[in-house]
């Protein structure tokens, strides 16, 4: 039986003003409130009152969430910590954010295995689509109204739902792959183009359409990504995107791996951001175990991800200005992005996938000599970035290539989920590590740069200034590192620190299992988010009390962002196109998971 929102409601929570408006608006439809350690107001409501709730929450509430942040699944048929939630087979969780309040909701809708469907809310957000359908086909889970609920990052012909328990999380828990001629012929046939399928017309009153592959494989799409163009001469009617083909089942090895073994996994998301991917997972693991990590901790932190972000960015600069036709810049700013990896690996022991972030703290100290490393990036990256200036930003083929181009306003960045520096180039200034400082960002003074377009070319001018405000962070850091340890004094710092393993047989023993099994996490819910370097990277994390996570979301800032591309692309030509993906700024491995 479910349980009524007065039994399950916890007194702290009542008092939260929005959890007292919601309970006031909807009384009785709400089953359930549920308490979880980040503090968000968790609400359960049934599926037949989801949308009026959601769009409470959009228009009505105080205050308003503009932004639907996330939509996915959870299996719960095999969970055993569940006090205080309604009976649920599955459940269907959507993630609001509010700008405007600077704060978040997450609702919970619980579902039957006999019966997953609930009604789909791309009518109140776009951005629903690829969230309803990534839920489907992980889970099964049907959203009726929507108008293209197929696989999106599974191939059409897969069997199943991955990310349901039962579904195996290893190659050896299956038979051996084979394909003989008529399972090869039918997978053939289902790579078939049908534009009708896409939902695009093959002509019109006045013409007939061609219809052209950009990708899967094309320098201009930044790895394995397809867009179905739909053109009229050389007009773009429709750019209809195709992902999945990066898709390596991550959240389903963030179920499979120890809590301390999925930290090296967390590298290869965003694979150009480095330990940033780290941060918002150890960080979510850490407010789980009540983990207080050291000032010393927090400042190692923030360096190592400004130093990513700005290598991230350096590459984006460079392929953004190839693509839209200027060969130099790229090769100038890969000598200045090795210098900095040569600085990360004199710190981590590695460059792109250090994996260096620790649940309790970081891999170990900081090396002797460390200072010196990092005061010549700042010494010789200032004057980079101004000579780029001229290069590329003061370019005038540059300028008219991407200035007017792929221009959208801010509430089209909300109503599509869009983050980061593509929000910020519309002029809203938000910066999570300034609106909702983490990991000691509240300590250093630097600026939040926006821009008034929202076209192309402002997006690329927002992670210039963006690298030299982290060059700012980074001296900060340099010249206010605190004292102390590298990792915190807790039992569930994972793994303990070496150095005393030695001292007696049972804090050895307690090492091995540490790093052979990792922590037993306390039940609970957890959502942690980051300003990464494509926009707001965040982990929800579900504990059962167990050495693995029972259900590891990971939302991604390029997922929600690809899905604009019809959006922001219709009626500009092809090589419009080119200029408009290039300043998105994703990698695939980020799309897909």
């Amino acid at each position: 039986m479910m349980q009524s929102a007065q039994i399950s409601t916890p007194a702290a929570a009542t008092g939260n003003a929005l959890v007292t408006q919601v309970l006031r608006d909807f009384g009785d439809r709400i089953l359930a409130v549920q308490p979880t350690c980040d503090g968000m107001p968790t609400f359960w409501v049934d599926r037949k009152d989801i949308k009026a709730l959601l769009k409470s929450l959009r228009d009505h509430s105080t205050p308003r969430f503009e932004m639907l942040f996330d939509v996915t699944g959870i299996d719960e048929r095999v969970r055993v910590h569940r006090d205080g939630q309604p009976a649920a087979e599955f459940t269907v969780v959507y993630h609001l954010m509010s700008f405007s309040g600077n704060s978040d909701v997450r609702v919970k809708v619980p579902l039957q295995d006999a019966d997953l469907k609930l009604p789909t809310v791309i009518d109140l957000w776009p951005s629903a689509n690829w969230y309803e359908r990534e839920t489907w086909d992980m889970f099964g889970i049907e959203f009726e109204g929507h108008p293209n609920l197929y696989r999106i990052v599974l191939p059409p012909t897969w069997e199943g739902h991955a990310l349901r328990k039962e579904h195996p999380a290893r190659a050896t828990e299956m038979e051996p792959f084979s394909l003989d001629d008529d399972q090869e012929a039918f997978e053939q046939e289902a790579l078939l183009f049908k534009p009708e399928e896409w939902g695009m017309k093959r002509k019109s009153d006045t013409s007939e359409f061609m219809f052209l592959n950009l990708g899967p494989n094309h320098p201009s799409v930044h790895g394995a990504f397809r867009i179905a163009l739909q053109l009229d001469g050389e007009i773009l009617v429709d750019a209809v995107p195709d992902i999945g083909y990066h898709h390596r089942g991550a959240e389903k090895m963030g179920e499979r791996q120890s809590w301390h073994t999925f930290i090296p996994y967390t590298d290869r998301i965003d694979y150009l951001g480095g330990v940033l991917n780290n941060l918002p997972y150890v960080m979510a693991v850490e407010k789980m175990a009540g983990i207080e990590v050291p000032e010393r901790v927090k400042t190692i932190r923030i360096m190592l991800s400004e130093m990513f972000r700005i290598c991230s960015h350096l590459l984006f600069y460079g392929t953004f200005a190839q693509d839209v036709g200027q060969l130099s810049p790229i090769f100038y700013m890969f000598v200045e992005r090795e210098r900095i990896f040569n600085i990360i690996e004199s710190i981590c022991g590695a460059r792109m996938h250090p994996g260096w972030f620790r649940i309790g703290g970081v891999a170990q100290d900081l090396p002797n000599g460390w200072e010196t490393r990092v005061r010549e990036l700042l010494e010789f990256m200032p004057q980079r970035l101004d000579e780029y200036d001229q290069m590329v930003m003061n370019n005038g083929i540059v300028k008219r290539r991407t200035q007017g181009i792929g221009a959208y306003e801010t509430q089209q960045a909300y109503d599509w989920a869009v983050t980061g520096p593509g929000l910020r180039a519309t002029g809203l200034e938000w910066d999570f590590r300034k609106q909702r400082p983490y990991s000691g960002y509240e300590n250093f003074d630097f600026d939040v740069p926006i821009a008034v377009n929202g076209d192309c070319y402002d997006r690329c001018a927002i992670r210039v200034e963006e690298m030299r405000q982290s060059l700012r962070i980074i001296k900060q850091c340099v010249d206010n590192m605190p004292a102390g340890d590298y990792k915190a004094d807790h039992p569930l710092t994972t793994p303990p620190r070496k150095e005393k393993t030695m001292q007696d047989i049972e804090t050895l023993i307690n090492h091995f299992l540490s790093v052979s099994w990792g922590p037993v996490i306390p039940p609970d819910e957890v959502t942690v988010a980051v300003e990464a370097t494509k926009g707001i990277n965040s982990y929800y994390l579900v504990s059962d009390g167990s050495t693995t996570s029972y259900r590891t979301r990971i939302r991604t800032p390029s997922f929600a962002h690809l899905q604009m591309i019809p959006e922001i692309s219709r009626g500009f030509m092809v090589a419009d196109l080119i200029a408009i993906i290039a300043s998105i700024d994703f990698v695939m491995a980020d799309v897909d998971r």
